[in-house]
């Protein structure tokens, strides 16, 4: 699994790297979003720009995520979210419970108090 983690201050942002997020590979991105979902995170980005296709499993991810994160009342960001996947996540009802951007940089933008 093709995955990266970079912290902007107190912004944690997982880049997946792979077309697919599906059954062979989520188990390595939970376990991923389970050590990066910590307290002092204020907002959980994760950048989805090279995923071309999801299945029940990539989106268990999302909502693991999202879960993790709501515990402590910090978002969950998702970017670059391609056709495909968001008619599928919009067929599964969860899209509207991620803020969704096209760049990692505007939803950083978006986080900054002005």
């Amino acid at each position: 699994m093709n995955i990266s983690i970079e912290q902007r201050e107190s912004v944690v942002i997982l880049t997946i790297k792979t077309e697919k997020l599906d059954s062979e590979n989520a188990p390595q991105v939970k376990a991923k979003v389970l050590i990066e979902s910590q307290p002092d995170v204020d907002a959980m980005i994760i950048d989805l720009s090279n995923v071309r296709m999801i299945d029940s499993s990539g989106l268990g991810v999302l909502l693991l995520a999202h879960r993790q994160m709501n515990e402590y009342n910090a978002p969950v960001i998702l970017v670059g979210i391609s056709e495909e996947v968001y008619k599928l996540m919009e067929i599964s009802h969860i899209h509207d419970i991620f803020d969704v951007y096209d760049t990692v940089e505007e939803a950083i933008a978006d986080l900054k108090p002005e």
